[in-house]
Parts: structure tokens; C-alpha cells; sequence
């Protein structure tokens, strides 16, 4: 599946919103005020952004919990259901642009749309390409037992199983380890 560079960065950027919320009622929210979702926005380099408020950090937390319905969707038509509405709450307005360096690409957003309106038609078409290509099931949360972390599995043959191999994967590996040689020494 060829992935352009916008939409590498609308999933990466889709996949940090996702994973900012709370895992569960004791976690703190990664996005608990608009300082926050203004350090998101500078760091994903989201373009014709104006200034943000309470407002648009609700919005921004309503879209993030709609993504993380995306990833757990049971199949394709749900995602895609689930993606449609996204977008089309958003307005969608595709254009073609080269801001900012970077070569032709397209935006989906309408000019002066809201940040949650933004992240919803880039990130919710960039989705929608994955869906298209048959592809829905590389949308995964991690499979550590401790994380559920959302990650976009982009290897070959589809096996990646943990958002992180180095923390989560190599955690649970050395785990499985120290059981089998404990199981050995009897």
C-alpha cells in the first residue's frame, strides 16, 4: 500500500490524539488544557490553525474519542461508518496546496475550519484510505496486556502486536522468558 507523506503524518498525528486520552478513571488525560492541545498542534505541525480556546480542546476531546471508536471497530463497516461520519461532520472541502515546503499534497478540511474539524477530515480521510485498501485490520491497539495503545501496524506480513517493541514487546518477551526458565528449573 503506498502511503503518501500527508498521510503518514495525518495517522501519525491521528494515533498521538487517540493515545493522549486516559486509558482508565486513575490516568490523566495527555490533553488537559488548551496549553496542551496548543504544544499537539505546534508539535504536528497542523497548518491554518487560528487561536484555540476551550472550545475547540472539547471539540478536539469529542473527535479523539470518535478515533478511538475507529480502532476498535469490529470490522470494515463499522469503520467505515464510523469514518463517514467524521468526515462529513467536518465539511469536508478537498483541496490541492504546497505550503510550507512541502510539495502538492491534499488538504480535506475547509479553509478556516476549526482544529477538530481539521484533524477530523485529514486524519478521518487518511483513515478512510486504509479502509479502501482492505487494509482496516493494521488499525490495532497494542497487545500488552498492561496498554492499549492505538499504533497503525505499517510491517509487511501485518504481525506487529505491540505499540512499542522496545517497551511493551521486549517487556513481555523477557517475561515469557524468565516464566519458561523458571518452569525449567522446576
Amino acid at each position: 500500500m503506498l502511503i503518501t507523506h500527508d498521510t503518514r503524518c495525518a495517522l501519525d498525528t491521528v494515533v498521538d490524539l487517540v493515545n493522549t486520552a486516559p486509558e482508565d478513571d486513575a490516568s490523566p488525560d495527555a490533553l488537559p488544557d488548551v496549553g496542551a492541545l496548543e504544544d499537539f498542534v505546534r508539535n504536528h505541525e497542523i497548518s491554518d490553525v487560528g487561536v484555540l480556546s476551550e472550545l475547540d480542546l472539547s471539540a478536539v476531546r469529542k473527535i479523539r474519542g470518535r478515533f478511538a471508536s475507529v480502532f476498535a471497530a469490529p470490522d470494515a463497516r463499522a469503520a467505515a461508518a464510523l469514518i463517514n461520519d467524521l468526515v462529513a461532520a467536518a465539511g469536508t472541502t478537498p483541496r490541492l496546496t504546497d505550503h510550507d515546503g512541502y510539495e502538492w499534497h491534499v488538504h480535506y478540511f475547509a479553509p478556516g475550519a476549526s482544529v477538530a474539524d481539521h484533524l477530523a477530515a485529514d486524519c478521518g480521510m487518511a483513515l478512510a484510505f486504509f479502509v479502501v485498501a482492505g487494509e482496516q485490520e493494521r488499525l490495532r491497539r497494542c497487545e500488552a496486556p498492561d496498554c492499549r495503545r492505538a499504533f497503525v501496524d505499517l510491517s509487511r506480513n501485518r504481525s506487529r502486536r505491540y505499540c512499542d517493541s522496545r517497551t511493551c514487546g521486549n517487556r513481555l518477551h523477557v517475561a515469557a522468558y524468565r516464566a519458561r526458565r523458571k518452569e525449567a528449573a522446576g
